[in-house]
């Protein structure tokens, strides 16, 4: 066989990525407490893992900000892409696309600030919000917005337009055209978009730690802190579960797009030979 740097490369590039995730799988079967010493096999910070209220809190807290948040950035950022390649030009569209792509260069750290300072405004003013989850949706919806915006107006950008018009000329009313046409046809950039905004609002550390309050601390500011102590076992056992129900879904999703493309060539294999009669 001839050497190809190609598959040599693409070989390094997987090791680089997955190599790190391999190590959290192995030493959560750590019986030690300590990254240095492996101890033996063992699962029982699986068992730890059931009783640490903490980390369990923090998780579900992480999971239902990152739901909400990604909801909220989809619904949001799909209307946004609408504007910004439906619209045509109005006045002020150009503000309207830099106040929306912003979010992408501008640092975490100054988000969460100018948030924090914000919200700590309208708590004097208006009363509302306490700081809590609820300030932490709101910072991961103004963070993930323009991912999602971003991800439908491509997709909107490629669309044919012709079979819009088409149901527009044949009486169909605008709002009856987007759910019956456009939004099936944009629905995978919706998935992806949502897909995007919930792994970077569960990501998050920067901002959850200027907007969080009592109650609401995310399971990466959970894994931060508790860096000053050393790694937790439970939390490398917790990893490990996350990466294994990643890799179910990714499998489960390629099983089905797979599918769904031979289905998709066995129709178009029928039809050519049925046109051919």
């Amino acid at each position: 066989m001839r050497f190809s740097w190609s598959k040599f490369f693409l070989f390094v590039g997987y090791m680089f990525l997955y190599i790190p995730l391999l190590c959290i799988v192995i030493y959560s079967f750590n019986e030690s407490r300590y990254l240095s010493t492996w101890g033996g096999f063992s699962i029982k910070w699986y068992e730890a893992l059931i009783s640490n209220k903490i980390i369990l809190h923090a998780t579900w807290t992480s999971l239902k900000v990152a739901g909400i948040s990604a909801t909220i950035s989809v619904i949001l950022g799909t209307m946004a892409a609408l504007v910004i390649t439906r619209f045509g030009r109005f006045r002020g569209k150009s503000l309207f696309v830099g106040s929306i792509t912003s979010p992408l260069v501008m640092p975490e750290v100054i988000m969460g600030l100018s948030l924090l300072m914000l919200f700590v405004g309208m708590k004097k003013i208006l009363g509302w919000p306490d700081r809590g989850i609820m300030t932490v949706i709101i910072a991961h919806s103004t963070l993930t917005l323009s991912y999602v915006t971003m991800v439908v107006q491509s997709r909107l950008q490629d669309l044919d337009k012709s079979i819009e018009e088409a149901a527009l000329d044949l009486g169909a009313s605008p709002l009856k055209v987007f759910f019956v046409i456009t939004l099936p046809m944009i629905a995978p950039s919706i998935i992806l978009g949502w897909l995007l905004a919930f792994a970077l609002s569960l990501d998050d550390v920067v901002i959850a730690s200027f907007v969080a309050g009592p109650g609401a601390t995310t399971l990466p500011m959970v894994i931060f802190s508790s860096l000053r102590f050393g790694i937790s076992p439970e939390v490398n056992a917790l990893a490990t579960i996350l990466i294994a129900a990643l890799s179910v879904g990714v499998i489960t999703a390629a099983i089905a797009i797979y599918k769904r493309k031979i289905q998709k060539e066995k129709g178009n294999e029928t039809l050519y030979h049925s046109s051919g009669k």
